[in-house]
């Protein structure tokens, strides 16, 4: 059964501590928090301060996706706000290695994520550092997105990738995830569903997260 990170995206901002306790009642494994700097992608969002604030108010794990540039400058910073996961892209870190090393010293999971146009190979020499990989099925910076398609290629492509090397690799999904696509998705060899709009925008946020529990 697929684990679903609700993202907090989607959420109302002014009811963030409300809108968490819901997803956690309707089931959620984890809170998937989006950090965006305006400069990697083209929209700003959560802080250290924000994510703190919240912390208190969940039991959840959270599940920080950094769509930052150089997201080294701030590991230290989610840490001690209180991440469970720390997902850094490909693309926005330069040292890589450094940079998984860096969050795995902190005690804490460490994630790689791919842009959908970035190929599974610029990954292959930091496999066996990483907890999670996460696969971007929409261009990153904003909710609300369709799932490009092809990306169940490279997803499939990733899953016997991490099987025929015997890793023990969570592989990620984010971006158009609907219930009804969502098993679909999962069939692929998906351990982790990252939904938004699917989840926040409904009428009833607890039932729509149990809709996701279900399959």
């Amino acid at each position: 059964m697929a684990k679903i990170s609700p993202s907090i995206l989607s959420s109302d901002f002014s009811n963030l501590s409300d809108q968490i306790n819901k997803i956690e009642m309707g089931g959620a494994d984890l809170v998937h928090i989006d950090v965006m700097d305006g400069i990697f992608v083209p929209n700003i969002t959560f802080g250290p301060p924000v994510i703190k604030a919240i912390r208190k108010n969940t039991s959840l794990p959270f599940d920080v996706h950094l769509m930052i540039d150089s997201p080294e400058r701030f590991i230290e910073d989610f840490v001690e706000a209180g991440a469970d996961i720390i997902t850094v892209h490909e693309e926005a870190s330069i040292h890589l290695h450094r940079t998984i090393q860096k969050i795995k010293s902190l005690g804490v999971r460490a994630g790689v994520a791919l842009n959908p146009s970035t190929p599974l190979n610029a990954i292959e020499y930091i496999l066996e550092d990483v907890d999670m990989v996460l696969i971007m099925t929409v261009n990153p910076g904003f909710g609300g997105q369709a799932f490009i398609p092809g990306m169940e290629k490279k997803i499939k492509k990733l899953r016997k990738i991490i099987d025929d090397r015997g890793l023990d690799i969570k592989i990620q999904v984010d971006g158009g995830v609907k219930l009804d696509n969502a098993k679909e998705i999962i069939d692929y060899g998906v351990d982790i569903l990252v939904a938004g709009s699917a989840i926040f925008n409904g009428e009833d946020i607890i039932e729509n997260t149990k809709a996701f529990k279900a399959f």
